[in-house]
């Protein structure tokens, strides 16, 4: 029997994604995602449903009309044109192609078995004619926007705050897999050519229209920076297109970018590029990422996978039209009329302008002389340039922006406010400053002992950790076991896995995931160890499998047992033996170094030989009972069940401390 999605259903239903997963968990149909696949048998299911509501019944996919309309066609069209020639959109008819069981873009030219199966889905009858091409026509009603559209979309603003905002879209993957070549097809600019080597070497904004939505699409130079902004607070990214190569598959750094995404909570779009080359293989780049945890939707997944090429433009439609439709899944909302704030997409010195910042407008209408705060600078801005290099006077949520009048340059991923007057700025700038000076390092991410106080307190701990090991085998083995002792009540999350040194990419992963770095075999560079200071990282090093285990295992029932250490507080020396009836003997000294306590432990040192080790059971200065005697000051002492001490005799004052352990 054949097959659909969620998602088509909704499309032909005239239904949103989420009203329709709500209608199937009411019939009692389980899916997990939009994606799902469910029979046409539910689908008739939930037209039955609707249509006791009163909604018109519409027909499934795959189900031809009663009456079949004739449609003359153009010889050599795409999928694309032909759906507008039946008054469908491309999305439409590439889901009818899908749930035929063809996988092809909108791109792509109509043939015999497409034509016979989009008549099958719309009930319609083709006539195929000599082409006559008519590109301006074609090119105006690409470019048209319904009317009725923009009015909608003008009254829902009106009607609330917060209206449904673009996503913002960030492309990564390995280098040299195609990267900056797609968003330069996507944007119809030729950018790779103005960078050294071709390699991306900024981090960059711009909006893109397709089919009259607009997207914002980031692109940054990896998945380092994309933590680092994300360790900074700044959760900027709502969808991650993951470019693949189809003639090289998942390399180590497309593994590391999948780890990244994953420790955010992004979803994720696979772009299989590169699909036009002699050596390409898409299927093996699907098994890759499937055993990466990357399961094709068309394999029984939950991931969109796209095959195209960024140098031909084939599939490019097809990949926008995912992103929209995994986007729409998060009804991403954003309010114009609060407080304005985003993020620092980059910031430069430049010559002429002074500190510039580009940003993207998360919540709020930005304008033109507000007063902008960011974490290490301020400013009144006197210019805002879209991406067009147009100036604006105002930018709204999901909107990129060029900010110009700042008093110094960010830090890309900083955070910003808008504030009412400069005095402000400046005393809110002062102050974060001295917090920074007073506070100093900031506080650890986590630890193994977090654990045990988050149990307290009735919460479910969730320990993240990130492993690397000196060889492949050992990742294997000790991931499995750390995996392995998850429990109801405590949840372990291997954020990230490899081979290797500790790197600065890791501590920056572990810092914004809030994750412990374990070392099997291995030790962080000299960079990875500074940046895990500042940042209050926690590392911990090992060379046996099983204290790893039996830590992490302690620690996830509250027994991880303190460190007891020794602080050595001073030395003193014995001049003269008293003997005192009914007392016994005192020890007459003087304090060299430090200090002694009454409640201090002591050791008895003679010719460098230490004799006996105890406590004091009287301390005095002169007649005086003391608490404490200093270096340079006299005492009486009395020790606990010793007697045998002498002249020249050397105690060592010292306390045993618990120190609590730390992963």
């Amino acid at each position: 029997m054949s097959k659909m999605r969620v998602y088509e259903l909704a499309k032909i239903l005239g239904k949103s994604n989420k009203d329709l997963m709500k209608i199937l968990e009411d019939l009692g149909v389980e899916v997990k995602t939009h994606m799902s696949s469910i029979e046409n048998e539910v689908a008739r299911l939930v037209e039955d449903a609707l249509a006791e509501t009163g909604a018109p019944k519409k027909e499934a996919v795959g189900e031809p009309a009663p009456e079949k309309r004739k449609v003359k066609l153009e010889e050599g069209l795409t999928i694309k044109a032909a759906a507008e020639k039946i008054g469908v959109t491309s999305a439409d008819a590439v889901k009818v192609l899908m749930s035929a069981g063809m996988m092809v873009p909108a791109a792509s030219a109509v043939d015999e078995k497409i034509l016979e199966a989009l008549g099958r889905g719309f009930g319609i009858e083709f006539e195929v004619t000599p082409r006559e091409a008519d590109p301006l026509r074609e090119e105006g009603e690409k470019k048209k926007i319904s009317p009725d559209k923009k009015k909608k979309q003008q009254e829902t603003k009106e009607r609330s705050g917060f209206t449904p905002r673009p996503p913002i879209v960030t492309v990564m993957g390995h280098v040299d897999h195609g990267k900056t070549t797609l968003l330069d097809t996507i944007r119809h600019t030729n950018v790779t050519a103005s960078e050294a080597g071709g390699i991306t070497q900024h981090i960059g904004a711009c909006t893109v229209m397709h089919e009259g939505r607009p997207l914002v699409f980031l692109d940054t130079p990896g998945h380092e920076a994309f933590t680092a902004m994300r360790a900074r607070g700044a959760g900027v990214t709502d969808v991650v297109i993951l470019v693949v190569a189809a003639d090289d598959g998942v390399m180590p750094q497309t593994r590391e970018a999948i780890d990244h995404v994953r420790a955010a909570g992004v979803p994720i779009v696979v772009a299989v590029n590169k699909v036009d080359k002699p050596a390409a293989k898409p299927d093996r780049v699907r098994q890759q990422l499937s055993d990466a945890g990357l399961v094709p939707e068309e394999w029984g997944g939950d991931v969109v996978m796209v095959d195209l090429s960024a140098k031909t433009g084939d599939g490019i439609d097809r990949l926008l039209e995912m992103v929209l439709l995994v986007a729409e899944m998060q009804d991403l909302q954003g309010d114009a009329t609060v407080s304005p704030e985003g993020v620092v997409i980059e910031a430069e010195l430049d010559k002429g302008k002074g500190p510039v910042a580009t940003v993207i407008v998360q919540q709020g209408t930005l304008k033109r002389g507000d007063i902008a705060l960011f974490g290490t600078s301020w400013g009144k801005i006197r210019a805002l340039i879209d991406t067009a290099g147009k100036n604006v006077n105002e930018a709204g949520p999901s909107t990129p922006v060029e900010l110009l009048g700042l008093s110094e340059v960010p830090q890309p991923g900083e955070l910003f406010t808008v504030v009412n007057s400069e005095r402000e700025a400046r005393d809110a700038l002062s102050s974060s400053r001295s917090q920074i000076r007073d506070l100093g390092m900031p506080a650890r991410k986590a630890s193994l002992e977090d654990l045990y106080s988050q149990m307290q307190e009735g919460q479910k701990p969730q320990l993240n950790l990130l492993v690397k090991c000196d060889v492949q085998g050992s990742v294997e083995a000790l991931c499995a076991s750390l995996e392995k002792m998850a429990t109801e009540e405590v949840g372990v999350s291997i954020i990230h896995k490899g081979v290797g040194r500790i790197a600065e990419s890791d501590v920056t992963l572990a810092s914004a995931s809030g994750a412990v770095i374990i070392g099997f075999n291995v030790r962080p560079d000299a960079n990875a160890k500074k940046i895990a200071e500042a940042d209050g990282v926690e590392i911990r090093l090992y060379d046996i499998i099983y204290d790893v285990i039996d830590d992490v295992k302690a620690a996830m029932e509250g027994l991880l047992k303190p460190t007891l250490k020794e602080q050595r507080l001073g030395e003193v020396e014995i001049r003269e033996v008293f003997k005192i009836p009914k007392a016994g003997k005192i020890a007459g000294c003087h304090v060299t170094q430090g200090l002694v306590r009454r409640s201090s432990r002591v050791r008895v040192v003679r010719a460098g030989i230490v004799i006996w080790d105890g406590g004091i059971s009287t301390l005095r200065h002169f007649k005086d009972e003391a608490r404490e005697v200093k270096a340079g000051f006299d005492c009486g002492i009395a020790l606990s069940g010793f007697q045998d001490f002498e002249e020249g005799d050397i105690l060592e004052a010292y306390e045993v401390v618990e120190e609590k352990r730390s992963l």
